[in-house]
């Protein structure tokens, strides 16, 4: 399974990838972007299984990134890791067709209530 992680923070990409490994999710084939027009284009050539995408990006923000992919078609899974979870913000994610919505501090445990369900 290929999973794309964007985050304009290297730090914090580090930081899911290993979330990730502590969570289970060992061997998967991962894939970075450092801002949302990255994360867009390589959502497009890489056709990954995931897509896990901060909320705040240079360039194109996570729910414009999220949105663009909806409108070429392209039905990824696609979930946010962010700092901000106001409710204003999960219901414009759900409304763009967001899985999940997991607010920093995160744990395992939090990624593997919300990936779960989509991995196995």
């Amino acid at each position: 399974m290929k999973i794309l992680i964007a985050d304009d923070s290297r730090v914090m990409r580090q930081i899911v990838t290993r979330t990730l490994r502590q969570a289970g999710y060992e061997g998967h084939d991962l894939v970075e972007a450092c801002d949302g027009q990255e994360a867009f284009d390589k959502a497009v050539s890489e056709k990954p299984d995931l897509v896990l995408s901060d909320w705040n990006m240079p360039h194109l923000t996570g729910v414009e990134v999220l949105r663009m992919l909806r409108a070429n078609g392209d039905q990824v899974p696609f979930g946010f890791v962010t700092s901000e979870g106001t409710p204003e913000m999960r219901q414009a994610a759900e409304d763009a067709g967001a899985l999940f919505l997991v607010t920093k501090p995160f744990t395992a445990d939090t990624f593997k209530d919300a990936l779960d369900p989509i991995l196995g």
